[in-house]
């Protein structure tokens, strides 16, 4: 009797081996975790810095009445504090979270965000700023290589710029993506087209918005370009969109670890840290 292996081709027996391929330059890889590094500190000196007026605004000044996002600590009826998040007409309790939480002494603490999530852990602007201000210029230099980098090699042309082929399959690779179906073999070697309409998102969009949006709130240098305050809608609004862009980036971090996971950590965490990522091709393949 013959088996469903003696009647399969030669090449469908063959054991599949692992190729290493590389993937990712070092400069990608310096510039990507010197963002990390960045992102992480602005983020928590961003939270000490918004504790100190834990609300926002539209337009060139505060608007006390009517705040778009405000979080606090209110005493209810019953005499108890609780922590209170109001947003777009909408109030929330989020006592222990936020408006009320406990600091590392346990402690009440009463500002916007815990202290775990701020850099320094304790209330300090002056200190929240420095450092804000400090990895802010790091992370814009940082940016700047970046983009000379992938000028000047084609990165962005070569491996982010999605071909027009490519777009007509968003659709099917967003399906494949939720049935954690992530390509494999030649297939993984690049970016799909999700993840190259999402990092150019980032890069091109979602970064400098956030640089932008920060420097508009400097009275140096709204001083020397006017302009800039007038293009976002005056600096409340700036503020604003600093504050929901960096939640965006936030977000857009949670999705792309969890796909990191999903898809092979060790492989992906790899392939970040040396530039190798394992492919596997079927045995008579040549890579």
């Amino acid at each position: 009797m013959r088996t469903d292996t003696a009647r399969r081709p030669p090449e469908a027996r063959r054991p599949s081996r692992v190729l290493l391929v590389r993937r990712h330059a070092a400069a990608v890889r310096v510039t990507h975790w010197v963002n990390v590094l960045c992102l992480t500190v602005l983020l928590m000196s961003g939270l000490q810095i918004f504790n100190a007026h834990p609300a926002l605004y539209l337009g060139s000044a505060s608007d006390f009445r009517h705040p778009v996002l405000a979080i606090g600590a209110e005493k209810a009826a019953n005499g108890q504090v609780r922590g209170v998040t109001r947003a777009l007409g909408w109030r929330v309790d989020t006592t222990g979270v936020l408006g009320l939480s406990r600091d590392g002494a346990g402690r009440p603490w009463t500002y916007a965000f815990p202290s775990w999530a701020t850099i320094p852990s304790w209330y300090s602007l002056a200190d929240g700023r420095i450092w804000h201000l400090s990895f802010a210029w790091l992370f814009v230099i940082n940016g700047l290589l970046w983009l000379a980098y992938s000028l000047a090699s084609r990165h962005l042309w070569r491996d982010l710029v999605p071909a027009r082929g490519e777009l007509g399959r968003i659709g099917s690779t967003f399906v494949e993506h939720l049935r954690l179906h992530f390509p494999s073999g030649d297939a993984a070697r690049s970016y799909n087209v999700l993840q190259k309409l999402s990092y150019l998102a980032v890069v091109l969009i979602a970064l400098p918005l956030m640089a932008l949006t920060g420097l508009a709130m400097s009275p140096r240098v709204d001083a020397a370009f006017p302009v800039l305050l007038d293009v976002l809608g005056g600096r409340q609004t700036a503020r604003t969109i600093h504050f929901i862009t960096a939640f965006a980036l936030v977000a857009f971090v949670l999705v792309h670890v969890a796909m990191v996971v999903a898809s092979g950590a060790w492989n992906n965490l790899r392939s970040m840290v040396t530039g190798r990522y394992a492919i596997k091709r079927a045995g008579g393949e040549d890579g």
